[in-house]
């Protein structure tokens, strides 16, 4: 009415039966508060969003006593009631506002629009009794039926056996169920208003199939997931049996997407238009998911094997290189390098003929195998850079203590020990100056020179640098001409590694003179000269005696063969060695034995000569008087040489002619 017509006022009163002793005052506001309530509920045009209660209804709250209790009173109230109700068009009565009013001449006019309008709003323009109960008819067969579809034993089976597994002819056997259902709507529907039953045909059509679409969803389920794997085994087989990998791909996404068109077209129902793209594009985007994993594990794979390969074939030789560190040890590592990379990238791109990739990934992939071996390289060399220490020090003793047929030094006093040092020094620096930086670019640069200049050549040209300039060419981060990204070794790490070398390398130098030293004075036992020319003329007494009595030259020599058995039984020179104090206790302790050992030796050597000699002494007692000598120093000498050693367990004895 509001949207309608012109509001209008209308009174609305609530008379109270029976009042009690509760003041009407407390029951009218609690009655209007529930009346606003209700207005505030209906829904109201745009324009009269926001009016007020009061705009369209005058609301009154009359009590009236208990007619048992208070008769007279009761008939009183309702008589004044009466008089309002008799007098409701007077201004200001019951009728409320009279906005409304029209004369009597326009009643018929104004009757007419209101006719109008009702005519022309589709809100109040009713049906007609056919269609009404058509209508009403039509959607309780189509209930019954839609109940009857749903509680189809048929239907249930079908539903539930496609929650497990694809069924065969499912769009045939469910479509069957669906016409069945809605051939039975048709025929109880037959005499009813067509268009009525038609409409509420499509609604029951729609039910039922919106119903079936989970289940015909599952359907498409199982043909998507069955058809991708059979597609994932036929492309693994086809992989395995030696086709190539973009040809494979081709016949079995072409093959199975087929296979899943003819699969999806037994299982379309007849009654449903449903759109079949969007499925077969999901089965298209999971083979192509497929492939493109397939493709990426092989090609990781191949990735791998090449990037194997190449680890195994650089990884010791440039050690070896490096270990061996001279002018062509970097020039040998570019070489190395280049062949095994053109090997390694030409059977690389033999391996990705098969995928049928485009030339600007597969020069990614080529480029990238590149840069890996590279990458193992200088690796390698900041490895190896890690140990130079160690290589110099291994590098200087092997130059240092064996000659040039790798044998052993023995520092006898005729090395040149100064040159052996600066030679093993300056191998131990071309070491340092190979390792110091990456060569891979065949590039020259000054370190070697640099190195050679403040390190080696630093104390011979200290007064002239000095005197030039205070710069140290070693006190810097970077190397000139030297990009800090190839840089192993930086000149303030290399000077540090030279001080640390010659710090730990001077042991085996001061050890080196210290021998030789040891060497020279154990080989001479001259006295001075001027010792021997002051015997010479002390003794010169001595000397004249001795020879006019000769058998002193023979106690003097037998002395002398004792004293030299003992030299060496005791090992004097060995035993002194490592200093005077240890000797003369070593010897100490060996004394008393080795004498013992001697007279022991002596003795039986003694034995001998008497024993077979026995039966001639008698008959020519003259002629042995006169060789005592010559048997008593071949006696004595045959002793002093068959010393047995007890220091060292070895027997030094000379052989001896028996007759």
């Amino acid at each position: 009415m509001m949207r309608l017509f012109s509001p209008r006022k209308t009174t609305l009163m609530f008379v109270i039966r029976d009042k009690t002793r509760t003041p009407l005052e407390n029951l009218e506001p609690v009655l209007r508060e529930d009346i606003q309530k209700i207005w505030d509920s209906v829904p109201k045009p745009q324009a009269h969003m926001e009016t007020p209660l009061s705009e369209f209804f005058n609301v009154e709250v009359v009590a009236l006593s208990s007619f048992e209790e208070k008769e007279e009173l009761f008939k009183e109230q309702v008589a004044s009631l009466r008089q309002r109700f008799y007098h409701s068009v007077a201004p200001g009565g019951l009728a409320g506002d009279r906005r409304g009013v029209v004369p009597a001449s326009g009643f018929s006019f104004s009757a007419h629009e209101i006719w109008k309008v009702i005519k022309e709003n589709k809100d109040l323009d009713l049906p007609a009794h056919k269609v009404m109960v058509a209508t009403v008819r039509c959607e309780e067969i189509a209930n019954e039926k839609y109940s009857s579809f749903a509680a189809n034993e048929e239907w249930y089976e079908l539903e539930a056996a496609v929650q497990s597994g694809p069924i065969s002819s499912f769009g045939k056997k469910l479509s069957s169920i669906l016409e069945t259902c809605l051939s039975g709507y048709d025929g109880e529907v037959l005499y009813f208003d067509e268009g009525v039953r038609s409409a509420k045909r499509k609604q029951l059509e729609d039910k039922l199939l919106q119903l079936v679409q989970p289940a015909f969803q599952s359907m498409l389920g199982h043909i998507r997931s069955g058809t991708l794997d059979k597609f994932k085994d036929a492309f693994d087989k086809a992989l395995s049996g030696g086709e190539g990998f973009s040809s494979a791909a081709h016949h079995c996404s072409k093959f199975y997407m087929n296979l899943f068109d003819e699969a999806c077209a037994d299982a379309v129902i007849e009654q449903a238009n449903w759109d079949m793209s969007k499925a077969r594009d999901k089965f298209q985007r999971d083979v192509d998911a497929h492939i493109a994993s397939v493709r990426a594990a092989k090609l990781g794979e191949l990735t791998a094997i090449f990037e194997a390969k190449l680890n195994e074939s650089l990884s010791g030789p440039v050690e070896a290189l490096l270990d061996g560190a001279n002018n062509e040890t970097w020039p040998a590592i570019r070489k190395l390098l280049r062949c095994e990379t053109e090997s390694a990238i030409s059977g690389f791109s033999d391996a990705l003929y098969g995928f049928d990739m485009d030339e600007e990934t597969k020069e990614k992939m080529l480029a990238s195998l590149e840069n890996y071996a590279k990458g193992v390289v200088e690796a390698k060399a900041r490895e190896e850079s890690g140990r130079v220490l160690m290589r110099m020090k291994d590098r200087f003793t092997s130059l240092f203590s064996h000659d040039s047929d790798s044998m052993p030094r023995v520092w006898t006093g005729k090395e040149d020990i100064r040159g052996i040092t600066k030679l093993a020094r300056s191998a131990s620096l071309k070491l340092l100056s190979v390792m110091a930086a990456i060569r891979l670019d065949d590039e020259t640069d000054n370190i070697e020179s640099t190195l050679t200049l403040a390190l080696v050549d630093s104390r011979s040209n200290a007064t002239t640098n000095r005197s030039i300039t205070n710069h140290d060419p070693l006190a810097s981060s970077t190397w000139e001409q030297v990009p800090s990204s190839k840089t192993l070794i930086t000149p303030v790490q290399c000077k540090s590694l030279w001080r640390q070398f010659k710090s730990e390398t001077e042991y085996s130098v001061t050890q080196a003179i210290s021998a030789q030293e040891a060497n020279k004075r154990n080989n001479n036992w001259l006295p001075p000269p001027w010792a021997i020319a002051a015997m010479m003329v002390l003794g010169f007494n001595e000397f004249m005696t001795l020879l006019r009595n000769p058998l002193y030259l023979g106690f003097i020599f037998i002395g002398y063969l004792l004293i030299k058995a003992l030299w060496v039984q005791l090992d004097i020179s060995g035993e002194f060695r490592n200093g005077a104090l240890p000797g003369l206790i070593s010897l100490s302790t060996k004394f008393l034995p080795t004498v013992m050992n001697l007279l022991k030796k002596l003795a039986e050597e003694g034995q001998i000569p008497a024993t077979n000699n026995n039966p001639q002494r008698n008959p020519v007692r003259a002629s042995m008087n006169h060789q005592n000598g010559v048997s008593t120093s071949e006696i004595s000498s045959t002793a002093s040489s068959g010393v047995t050693s007890s220091g060292n367990g070895t027997e030094y004895s000379s052989p001896r002619k028996e007759e």
